[in-house]
């Protein structure tokens, strides 16, 4: 299964409660860190969620 190279690019300040818990549920909650995740439907849902903070990249 193909995995997905996600890295947090802007701050979550301003973000809602539940955007934040999103960004640590991804393992992330820094700018400019990255996190490794298996590329399925509830990763993909979590990604989609806080698409305005984050940048993925297929590996």
């Amino acid at each position: 299964m193909a995995t997905l190279r996600i890295t947090q690019v802007k701050s979550s300040n301003g973000a809602n409660r539940k955007q934040r818990g999103t960004l640590q549920s991804l393992g992330l909650g820094k700018i400019g860190r990255t996190t490794e995740r298996r590329d399925d439907p509830t990763v993909l849902g979590a990604i989609h969620a806080v698409r305005h903070l984050v940048k993925v990249e297929e590996s």
